[in-house]
């Protein structure tokens, strides 16, 4: 081999730039230069661009995921943006799709943006949770969030979900396909709500309200739980439940198990696929 054959130099993974951009990364123990190539590799889908998405989205974006999948068949509203902080009033009647890609775009160039203008569905679930590394869902409704729990686990996806009350809210995250440090699997959303409540039983966010700021603090331990996922530092919340309530400004963790009874991972299984939830 000749010594004296010229090389092509090697391309530096982050340009002057990003390494400006991420600096208060990058000087973390926990996270550094090899977090942050993890989060400029990784790719995650984010169901809803609404009160816990749109804050997702915007810390996601600012971290420097490299892909960001959006998918929701909403536009703007003006009632939305008292906690949808990726939406401009000049967004009003447009796609949440578009809005959240002009945000992303003007706050991180170096993220790629893909929208997906539509609903989740039995027969689109797994080929977008199939391409990505980690899936959030911030859907408002039960049915969506069934569908997504069994797409992951089908998958063997990550997933980080939560739900808003009016002062409250939940996030928990779910590794399905992964066991825990006992060797038992790790929980599935079902054996955590095993049925959805009784419709008509929890208002929606139109008929009880919300307070804008708790969607914020959701949607960003959302965005916290799904870096954690990507990068691997600290405690997170698999097999937990984190309970804010912002009336006592009180926040508590549920530890939950796996359930073998449940029909998704269970000892048993009766679901298989997606099948159960077409409509």
């Amino acid at each position: 081999m000749n010594s004296d054959a010229p090389t092509t130099p090697r391309k530096p993974f982050f340009s002057p730039e990003e390494i400006e951009r991420y600096a208060r990364h990058l000087v973390l123990g926990e996270i550094g230069g090899p977090g942050q190539q993890k989060l400029k590799k990784a790719s995650m889908l984010v169901v809803g661009a609404g009160g816990l998405g749109a804050p997702a989205l915007l810390y996601l974006a600012a971290a420097g995921v490299g892909r960001l999948v959006v998918i929701d068949d909403d536009v703007v509203s003006l009632s939305n943006l008292q906690r949808q902080v990726v939406h401009t009033t000049e967004m009003v009647g447009r796609l949440k799709t578009e809005s959240a890609e002009a945000f992303v775009a003007a706050l991180n160039p170096h993220v790629d943006f893909q929208g997906v203008a539509g609903r989740l569905s039995a027969e689109n679930a797994l080929d977008l949770v199939g391409t990505v590394d980690v899936v959030i869902d911030g859907s408002d409704n039960f049915s969506t969030r069934y569908l997504v729990s069994d797409a992951c686990a089908l998958a063997r996806k990550p997933l980080v979900t939560a739900a808003l009350g009016r002062f409250d809210a939940t996030v928990t995250t779910i590794r399905a396909h992964e066991s825990g440090p006992d060797g038992a699997p790790n929980p599935t959303y079902r054996c955590l709500f095993p049925e959805p409540p009784p419709a008509g039983l929890v208002p929606s966010c139109a008929e009880a309200g919300i307070l804008g700021a708790v969607a914020g603090v959701a949607g960003t331990l959302v965005a916290l739980e799904a870096i954690r996922v990507v990068v691997g530092f600290g405690e997170g919340l698999v097999g937990r439940l984190l309970m804010i309530d912002t009336l006592s400004m009180r926040f508590e963790t549920l530890s939950y198990g796996w359930d073998p009874d449940n029909p998704l991972t269970g000892t048993a299984p009766t679901i298989t696929d997606l099948s159960g939830h077409r409509r």
